[in-house]
């Protein structure tokens, strides 16, 4: 009797809260992506910068990747939270974003910041994990650098980083709760809700728990699903 009344208990209360957990979870899920897309276009950039013969242009993606690497997460938030509108810097506020957008948009500039100085290295050792032979093939049928990196390399190269890709977007899906300290109304922020309202602390902790781990567990089963897509090509 005591497990049926227990079960009873839990179901409703994920009955009464689940519009709350399940828009916290759609909200994580839009602010990782859109910062995971913008990480790969900073990180793409920066890793070209790293590599360019230009020393200004390496020292500044240098110290990108080194202060990135020094600081955390939680740090960046803040500091671009508080930072950007004293400089007087507002970023553009996307309308599907709502109510909570600039608030929202302040977390991504973060997380972009942090995530697109690890995707810069991660691009950048799967690039020079290619056979340098590769390239100068290349060049020798007449294609040019930059052709020849885009239609050469990087295809080779993508192969080589899918893996670290995966763990990195992972990462940046569980980052995205320290936005919570800024008002945005993530999964995490759902917490400070459903426990207030509730007067229970760890049940809710729980859930989010297993929302957070289903969301990783199927980027993993993504980044294996291509995997084995590309091991059928090579084959």
């Amino acid at each position: 009797m005591e497990v049926n009344a227990w079960l009873a208990d839990v179901g409703g209360f994920l009955s009464r809260y689940s519009a709350l957990f399940l828009g916290g979870a759609k909200n994580t899920l839009l602010l990782s992506l859109l910062a995971g897309i913008l990480s790969i276009l900073v990180g793409g950039g920066l890793c070209f910068l790293r590599m360019s013969r230009v020393p200004p242009l390496r020292w500044l993606a240098n110290i990108w990747v080194e202060f990135v690497r020094g600081t955390p997460v939680l740090v960046l938030i803040m500091m671009v939270y508080y930072g950007l509108p004293l400089a007087g810097v507002h970023p553009p506020v996307p309308a599907f974003l709502g109510s909570w957008g600039e608030r929202a948009m302040y977390g991504i500039i973060a997380l972009t910041v942090n995530s697109g100085g690890y995707i810069c290295e991660i691009i950048r050792s799967g690039i020079q994990s290619v056979d340098p032979g590769q390239m100068e093939a290349a060049r020798s049928i007449g294609f040019g650098k930059a052709r020849s990196m885009l239609m050469i390399v990087l295809p080779q190269a993508v192969k080589n980083i899918l893996p670290n890709f995966g763990n990195e977007f992972a990462n940046l899906i569980k980052a995205s709760s320290q936005v919570m300290v800024i008002g945005v109304a993530e999964l995490m922020f759902t917490y400070n809700t459903i426990s207030g309202t509730s007067g229970r602390a760890f049940l809710p902790l729980i859930v989010i728990a297993l929302l957070y781990f289903a969301m990783t567990f199927i980027v993993g089963l993504g980044v294996r699903a291509l995997e084995r897509h590309f091991k059928k090509s090579d084959r």
